[in-house]
């Protein structure tokens, strides 16, 4: 049995994800395979656009193979005790538990993704991580499968993450005629990092904001430590103090992914070659744009450009 959980102020685009996937699904025999419920403490739940009535209690999670919980719209607003029980009694009897975006958050008051990695839509995983820092927060994925605990991106991702438990349980073909069923593909290629919308650098006093932007204006040239210590004023050990403090990581790592931004956005409003747009970012060959691009988008250029593309 599949429960999906239900509360006061659940995202209910959350919710009916997983009724669809598992509804959608059949066996080889053309049998549902799953019996979905969905499940509350009350009859009745609250959520923005409208009140939910609820056919099933609680105690139908007793009895779950797997438990979906889906997102919740106010990250502040404090989730029933009774709800957090029931989530760790059903971890602790070996159920599966998945949650759909900030359902991440429920999952998380329960306990249940302790030292574990986990996800959730890129706006929230810092708020995750800040708040719960015995969580390996991961923001560039689309879900994370630990096993017996999985964790997805935002809605969308909620098909990713259902459709790959279907294919866990069924197979591929099962998963497939889920997907073709849901107008999804079967697996999408990157994760969430191609999604993220990059913040401008602060510009509150003493930042490296000056730095950054001038980085960012000339990241076709060659720029090595020793050149962006000049124009900082500062020797290469201070700068990488600086830059360890304030950004939290390295210089080469920054300007890498300032060139995956650039290449970004000239695949997203450009027509130009994909050898054009290597050398406009600093990557000097597509090859190396392709690396870098793989590993921090999660996919290739040319799959960005197709999904992208407003030219």
């Amino acid at each position: 049995m599949v429960a999906v959980l239900a509360f006061d102020g659940v995202v209910l685009g959350d919710l009916s994800i997983a009724c669809e996937v598992f509804g959608l699904a059949r066996s080889k025999n053309g049998r549902t395979p799953y019996e979905v419920r969905v499940c509350s403490e009350s009859p009745q739940v609250e959520s923005m656009h409208l009140a939910l009535r609820v056919p099933w209690r609680l105690l139908s999670l007793s009895r779950a193979d797997t438990v979906i919980v889906p997102g919740i719209e106010n990250l502040d607003r404090p989730v029933p005790a009774s709800v957090l029980r029931v989530l760790r009694r059903a971890a602790d009897r070996g159920a599966r538990l998945a949650s759909i975006c900030s359902g991440a958050f429920v999952l998380a008051a329960a306990g249940v993704l302790d030292g574990l990695r986990a996800t959730t839509h890129w706006r929230a995983a810092g708020d995750l991580a800040r708040r719960y820092p015995n969580i390996d927060v991961d923001a560039n994925v689309l879900y994370v499968d630990n096993g017996r605990v999985l964790t997805s991106a935002g809605a969308a991702a909620g098909f990713d993450l259902c459709i790959h438990l279907v294919r866990r349980d069924l197979g591929a073909e099962a998963a497939a005629a889920v997907a073709r069923l849901a107008v999804m593909p079967l697996e999408r290629a990157g994760g969430q990092a191609q999604f993220i919308k990059h913040e401008p650098p602060s510009d509150a006093p003493g930042s490296m904001a000056p730095l950054l932007t001038w980085i960012e204006q000339n990241l076709a040239r060659d720029l090595p430590l020793s050149a962006i210590a000049r124009r900082a004023a500062m020797s290469t050990r201070t700068l990488s103090r600086r830059f360890r403090d304030q950004i939290g990581g390295t210089p080469a790592a920054w300007i890498t992914r300032a060139r995956v931004r650039r290449a970004q956005r000239l695949l997203e409003t450009t027509d130009l070659s994909i050898e054009q747009v290597a050398a406009e970012a600093g990557f000097g060959s597509a090859a190396v744009l392709r690396v870098h691009f793989g590993g921090v988008v999660g996919t290739s250029p040319l799959t960005y450009r197709r999904a992208f593309s407003r030219c």
